[in-house]
């Protein structure tokens, strides 16, 4: 039965998950792809475009269409590496660390609506639960 599939479940509510959080950045004026880069670099700030992938888990040109978009919208602006001409850091504009507080509380917003019928211990079982599925999937590869 579709309904006992894990994969199918996970689907449902990760699906339903982005469209509450795409609802809340788009008040932002944030697009949907770009809040993995943007959550990214406000941990660090002035990473590669290689490192935002791998960090992040998509290919060169997703990440190429994403940044050109964030540059676009204002969000970012790219530095040259001295050392490398094919390389430019990302750094976070005025703008894009003017709306960090309300990105990064929209997110924890929408988490804290997913788990609200759920009691603390349920929510740390769930959590632990989710790292060890996440655990099995990508280790040994």
């Amino acid at each position: 039965r579709r309904i006992d599939s894990l994969g199918y479940q996970l689907g449902v509510v990760t699906r339903a998950y982005d469209r509450r959080l795409m609802a809340a950045l788009a008040a932002l004026g944030v697009a949907p792809g770009q809040f993995p880069a943007l959550m990214m670099l406000y941990e660090k700030d002035g990473l590669t475009q290689a490192d935002l992938c791998r960090r992040i888990g998509v290919e060169q040109p997703t990440m190429a269409n994403t940044l050109k978009r964030m540059e676009r919208d204002g969000l970012i602006r790219r530095s040259d590496d001295d050392g490398d001409k094919r390389r430019s850091f990302i750094h976070l504009t005025d703008k894009a660390r003017a709306i960090q507080a309300d990105v990064v509380g929209a997110a924890r917003n929408v988490g804290a609506s997913a788990v609200r019928k759920l009691s603390p211990g349920e929510q740390d079982h769930l959590f632990a639960l989710l790292a060890k599925l996440n655990d099995n999937l990508t280790t040994g590869e």
